[in-house]
Parts: C-alpha cells; sequence; structure tokens
C-alpha cells in the first residue's frame, strides 16, 4: 500500500487503490457517513459495481502508487487483459470541497489519444477527505442503491427462473437414467469421488445441489404416486435469500410443471400464484 493519504489528493489516490482492488472495507473508508452507511446495505454485486465505475474495469486488479516527476500521484490497475493508469491533478479548494482532474488511460496507450478526463469531488468530513461526486455525478447512495436494488432483483429473479428450469431438467433426466425420482437435490450434485451415480448424479453444479444459487433458496419436494400406479411426481420453488434486497418474487413450479410467481413477502409460492411465461 501506498503512504497514508494526506490531503484531497492522497486521499483520492487510496480510494482509488481500493476501488481497483475491489476491497469493500478500505474503499468504505472515503465515504461521507451517510454514503458508508448505504454502502454497507447494499449487495457485495452492488458494491463492487460502484467500485468499478471509479477504475472502469470489470475485474479486481494488482493496485500500485507512485508519482509523477512533480509529485501528483499515480495509480496503476493491473488486470490479466488490461492495465490502466489514473494520474490525479491539482486540487481546487472551496472552502470544505475539492475538486480534482483525473486522467484515466490505458498504460498500453503511448499516444494519449483515448485518455479520459474526469473531475473528482471530495469534501471534508470530521477532518478527512470524503469522496463527493464522480464527475458530475454527486454520490447519493441512499437514492442509488434503490435504483440498483431494482436492476439486481430483476438479474436474480431472472436467474431464479432458470435454476428451476435446469432442476427439473435434471430431476428428468435422474428418472430416466434410474428410474426413479432423486431424494433430495443433493444427489443432482457432483460427486465428491470416482464416478457419478445414483447419490451423486454429476447433472448441476454444487450450487445448486445445496438449494441455493443466484441469492435464491431452492426447494424440491416429492408428491406421493399414486395408488393407480402413476409415477410419483414433484414441485420445485425458489424464494429469495434477502426479500427486497435479493429478490421480491417467489417461484414455484407445479407437479405439472407450470412455472408461477408472485411477490410473496419472501415466503413460498403455489399453484394459485399468476403463471411465468
Amino acid at each position: 500500500m501506498s503512504a497514508p493519504a494526506a490531503g484531497p489528493s492522497g486521499a483520492l489516490r487510496d480510494a482509488l487503490l481500493a476501488a481497483c482492488s475491489q476491497t469493500q472495507s478500505e474503499f468504505s473508508r472515503f465515504l461521507t457517513a451517510r454514503n458508508k452507511e448505504a454502502f454497507s446495505r447494499m449487495t457485495p454485486a452492488a458494491r463492487v459495481a460502484l467500485m468499478k465505475r471509479f477504475v472502469l474495469l470489470n475485474e479486481p486488479g494488482k493496485a500500485t502508487a507512485s508519482a509523477n516527476p512533480v509529485g501528483r500521484p499515480i495509480v496503476r490497475c493491473e488486470t490479466p487483459e488490461v492495465t490502466t493508469e489514473m494520474q490525479i491533478g491539482g486540487a481546487e479548494l472551496r472552502d470544505n470541497i475539492a475538486f480534482l482532474p483525473l486522467e484515466l488511460r490505458d498504460a498500453a496507450d503511448s499516444t494519449g489519444e483515448n485518455v479520459h478526463v474526469i473531475t473528482m469531488g471530495l469534501v471534508r468530513e470530521d477532518g478527512e477527505w470524503k469522496l463527493l461526486s464522480l464527475g458530475v455525478l454527486f454520490l447519493d447512495l441512499p437514492a442509488l442503491e434503490v435504483e440498483w436494488d431494482t436492476e439486481e432483483m430483476e438479474a436474480t429473479e431472472s436467474g431464479a427462473i432458470g435454476a428451476i428450469k435446469k432442476l427439473a431438467e435434471a430431476v428428468e433426466a435422474y428418472r430416466q437414467k434410474f428410474g426413479r425420482l432423486p431424494e433430495s437435490l443433493a444427489n443432482l450434485g457432483p460427486p465428491l469421488h470416482g464416478a457419478a451415480n445414483g447419490d451423486a448424479a454429476g447433472l448441476v453444479d454444487s450450487d445448486l445441489a445445496t438449494g441455493q444459487k443466484n441469492s435464491y433458496t431452492l426447494r424440491y419436494v416429492i408428491l406421493g404416486a399414486s395408488t393407480l400406479g402413476a409415477p410419483a411426481r414433484y414441485e420445485l420453488a425458489a424464494t429469495p435469500l434477502q426479500y427486497g434486497r435479493t429478490g421480491k418474487r417467489s417461484f414455484f413450479r407445479d407437479a405439472n410443471g407450470i412455472l408461477h410467481g408472485a411477490d410473496r413477502r419472501g415466503a413460498i409460492g403455489n399453484e394459485t400464484d399468476p403463471k411465468v411465461q
């Protein structure tokens, strides 16, 4: 790590180092009290998405800090695919607010044709410099978390539907191979050792086999065979792991293979819920 932050330039430098390595606890040190509280409530994926915006990279990188000949901080964020170099300019101070120009470039760009220049804003809070704005976007995480939660819930709900469909396909493949339904989701997972078998058929990954995928909890229930000799049937359900943050809708695949979905406030759905197309 670099030396402790000194002034707004040093604070911005250290915030960029934390964003590059996606170190959430370190990055939160440079948020205002209000934003820090909202940051702590965000899902891990949303917190990572915020840090990505600061370094324009999609994966964690190796962060290093140096200075140019006149002492301006330079942060390098190296990933397997690209290295981003960020040079911090001189601060423009206005009472307790500082604005700093930030140049971002691909370290391999020797011509400077693709340099991005943005202005970062910091505010002095309790004697320490905190992030105030990213370009013209002021950091108001309590407002942004609602927007991000909605976007993330759409993705996790879509993932839950996909998980139910994949489990149903695996259950049918298991029935065809072994002549019966699996006793639990664990029977569909990968074997710890040796070849696939009836106890671990290797039909789904370990997450699905443990009943948790894409921030949803998955349930599998066998319905008894009828006295007329009809084969046993089953139901599948998916409920949000954290209602209102990782999803709102609960999903239910009934014994006839019809998928239903509704906002059950975290409870398990049933066949009376609206059909999901």
